[in-house]
């Protein structure tokens, strides 16, 4: 009797720590509307406000249609789609965690409008007008991905040119769904500061706010497969793009503080399509494009120019 009351009491801990872990890591209340004009911490992004605000206010200004779709686990999705051009390219946009839309792509959706190209800005699960409560690091965001290129060829076209484009954890979202069955529409895939797996910014977080990572992560584990109802090994960005048949220009700032440059230089060195990795001096997390704009456009603009009819 003793043993069993042992026992139960060590199994509620275990189901207590990593309910604890569940809700720090995946679970989003979204109990009012995220600010777009709210910055993240840093030194970095205060510098960059004026012009993040100026791109904000530009893409709110401007006409869109709201999408919505279901994802193949009945989830709710939601996107904006912003028409340029009948027939021309579209951008599949992949904001990051506890990200907003508006914020991550001001930049990114001004320059694929300057293109001249279509995008449609989605928010991913468990944020803006998307349905859920989990976010599972991109194991569930990349299948809906697929469901968001998959929607896109039903109602554009056989002929639809798809770039999937994402930032943070939106660009481990599109490499991870480059290791799936994309339909061929997909021409490339443009991954702005990846992170190379979940369980390796999970550890790498862990140690930053002064938790032991070897000892947090199997509570990360348990809390994603009960409480979130996702495996956190299931996919990861390393072994995605070892499959992966699909065109990649990988970006990362070698300044970042939150997901290390040399995660991006993992996922380039075990990629077996033809992939173009460039990164930024001096740039933090998702800021290469403000740090270098010039540059930045040229990057994509040569790469779009490669794999676009």
């Amino acid at each position: 009797m003793i043993i069993f009351i042992i026992l139960a009491v060590i199994v509620a801990f275990v189901l207590f720590l990593s309910y604890l872990a569940y809700l720090k890591a995946y679970h989003n209340r979204r109990t009012k509307k995220k600010d777009a004009s709210v910055l993240p911490d840093g030194e970095q992004y205060k510098a960059t406000k004026e012009l993040t605000d100026m791109l904000i206010r530009e893409m709110e200004a401007i006409p869109f249609e709201r999408v919505t779709i279901e994802a193949c686990d009945g989830t709710r999705l939601v996107a904006r789609y912003y028409h340029v051009a009948d027939s021309a390219p579209l951008h599949i946009q992949c904001h990051g965690y506890r990200g907003s839309a508006t914020y991550d792509f001001c930049g990114g959706n001004k320059l694929a409008r300057d293109l001249g190209h279509n995008t449609l800005v989605i928010d991913q699960r468990a944020h803006g007008e998307s349905g859920g409560h989990t976010i599972s690091f991109g194991i569930k965001e990349r299948l809906d991905c697929i469901d968001w290129a998959k929607y896109a060829v039903d109602r554009f076209g056989k002929d639809v040119q798809i770039i999937l484009s994402g930032v943070s954890m939106g660009a481990s979202t599109v490499l991870m769904a480059a290791g799936e069955d994309l339909p061929p529409n997909v021409v490339g895939i443009i991954a702005d500061s990846p992170y190379s797996s979940p369980k390796e910014i999970i550890l790498k977080v862990c140690g930053d706010i002064g938790l032991p990572p070897k000892l947090s992560y199997p509570f990360a584990l348990l809390g994603a497969r009960i409480f979130g109802g996702f495996n956190l090994t299931e996919s990861n960005a390393i072994d995605a793009v070892a499959h992966s048949k699909t065109p990649i220009l990988l970006i990362h700032g070698e300044a970042d503080k939150f997901v290390p440059c040399e995660m991006s230089e993992r996922i380039a060195a075990s990629c077996s399509s033809k992939i173009t990795f460039e990164t930024f001096p001096d740039a933090g997390h998702v800021l290469s494009f403000v740090v270098a704009p010039d540059r930045y456009v040229t990057l994509v603009k040569n790469f779009i120019k490669e794999i676009c009819k």
